[in-house]
């Protein structure tokens, strides 16, 4: 057998939301997303930064809803996404942190001993999201 990879990379990330429209716009409006197509009758939109695409699919039942806890529950711990440069990650944080609905959880700060810097929230429908950005070349 071959020690090269069979895959080539993430295709999508889906995502339960509880507001599709909330969480739709928040990756559009907030981030400047590229909204790349939607399923009305599933609902589902399809949302993109012409790196990552994300499958956004609204919750069916909102009565039985269980929240995700990255400690006690098997799935999603978080998703990290990177800033372009300098400039685009500290517009992301001021653009996040003013968002409705926008919890921040921590504003940007080293990651571990740095030089990469890193901030954490959760967008308008609870999923925990990172934002990075890599040190200088």
């Amino acid at each position: 057998m071959s020690s090269a990879s069979l895959t080539t990379g993430i295709d999508h990330v889906g995502l339960t939301v509880k507001d599709l429209g909330l969480t739709s716009a928040f990756f559009t409006d907030c981030l400047g997303w590229k909204k790349i197509g939607e399923k009305p009758d599933y609902p589902a939109v399809f949302v993109s930064d012409g790196h990552i695409m994300l499958t956004l699919w609204q919750l069916k039942n909102t009565e039985a809803e269980v929240a995700f806890d990255r400690k006690s529950n098997v799935g999603l711990h978080h998703l990290a996404i990177r800033a372009a440069d300098e400039s685009a990650f500290n517009e992301i944080f001021e653009r996040v942190s003013n968002w409705p609905g926008v919890k921040v959880e921590f504003s940007p700060e080293l990651l571990g001993k740095g030089p990469k810097r890193h901030m954490m929230i959760y967008e308008p429908s609870g999923i925990r999201i990172e934002f990075d950005l890599n040190a200088p070349a």
